[in-house]
């Protein structure tokens, strides 16, 4: 069966596939249970035994979404082979710096034709390189994407209104992804632009620490779209550097998901900036909120390519002086408001980026 078929036969009743999600976290669960809820099968992979048996046993992700049910549907499990060889379509959704690693466990055990789907935010250090490469780089699939967008897992779980993004350049996939994963609730939208989506989701979790230390000072309003608007202009000029389009930056990916988490309290980088506002150190806060949040290890590596490509960006700045060099937030923010202003839109003119070597990304 061609995957044109197998999308038709998904529209019918009582056909269904086996999905795996790689990753037993909040947000692996939340998708679980979204493609559980359309009738597949599937498999969730924890690496933890304990939390294995403990969510067999309540039907709940107690450790990482407690209060949901699990659907019927869901199978969690420990091992990874098993789901791996199981499923036609898997979900990835491990932190950034294990994602690697998890490529490698999972390789012998895919198909060129398997789709593999990154539900993970972040930048590889090595080589700065995004999840779904690491995907192409260390798995044989061939067929291979990402999701994106404001998707608060606690608000997928509750069946709030949602939307999504599934960024492929394999649109038969993509048409796959979007029949699993759609519901009364959840929209998921199609993009081609694999690179940009990715390096949206990623970039927006710098900033939401950023939006979290004003929230800790107590700024005003025009404050925080003052923020937001320069955050987008930073992520837009970095993507540009890179071989991306900016216009991607003004879908879900890139304004949808730097709106929520750069103004909800739901997020764990705009948190942990809220606790080094409040005086703790970022290995503190970490320890309040019980993991590292991921915007810390992405403002390492984009401050660094920031600076390899000269790409101007005081937020990026700002915020490693506070968090590597021990600057004082209010000594960063006089730096900020006395900086360089430049043009408001860097790229309504489309001549500016059209040009750009889209073989960048790779350097």
């Amino acid at each position: 069966m061609d995957n044109m078929q197998l999308i038709q036969t998904l529209r019918e009743p009582e056909k269904f596939m086996q999905i795996a999600i790689i990753g037993g976290g909040n947000f692996g669960t939340a998708v679980a249970n979204i493609v559980a809820r359309n009738g597949h099968k599937t498999h969730l992979w924890m690496r933890d035994a304990e939390q294995v048996q403990d969510t067999l046993t309540h039907r709940e992700n107690r450790r990482y979404l407690p209060g949901h049910k699990l659907h019927d549907m869901i199978h969690p499990t420990g091992d990874l082979a098993l789901a791996a060889q199981a499923s036609s379509l898997i979900f990835v959704a491990v932190p950034s710096h294990s994602f690697k690693q998890v490529c490698e466990q999972i390789a012998p055990h895919i198909q060129p034709s398997d789709i593999l789907i990154s539900a993970t935010k972040g930048i590889y250090a090595d080589g700065f390189r995004l999840m779904s490469q690491l995907l192409e780089e260390y798995t044989p699939s061939t067929r291979v994407g990402a999701i994106s967008g404001p998707n608060f897992a606690e608000e997928i779980a509750d069946q709030q209104y949602t939307g999504t993004v599934i960024a492929t350049r394999d649109a038969t996939a993509g048409s796959l992804v979007q029949e699993v994963m759609r519901s009364d609730t959840v929209r998921v939208y199609a993009s081609s632009d694999v690179y940009g989506v990715e390096l949206a989701g990623a970039l927006k979790n710098i900033y939401a620490i950023i939006c979290g230390l004003a929230a800790g000072l107590g700024v005003g309003q025009n404050t925080v779209g003052l923020l937001i608007t320069r955050a987008l202009a930073e992520m837009s000029r970095f993507a540009v550097s890179m071989g991306g389009n900016p216009f991607t930056f003004l879908g879900l990916a890139g304004v949808g998901d730097l709106l929520v988490t750069c103004s909800s309290p739901l997020s764990r980088n705009y948190q942990l900036g809220f606790k080094v506002a409040q005086g703790l150190s970022v290995e503190q806060a970490s320890d309040d909120l019980g993991k590292l949040a991921e915007g810390v290890f992405t403002l390492e590596v984009v401050f660094a390519k920031s600076k390899e490509r000269g790409v101007y960006m005081p937020l990026v700045d700002g915020l490693y002086q506070i968090l590597y060099q021990g600057a004082g937030i209010s000594e960063v923010i006089s730096q900020l408001m006395g900086s360089d202003e430049g043009a408001d839109v860097e790229f309504a003119d489309p001549a500016v980026w059209l040009n750009n070597d889209s073989d960048e990304r790779a350097k």
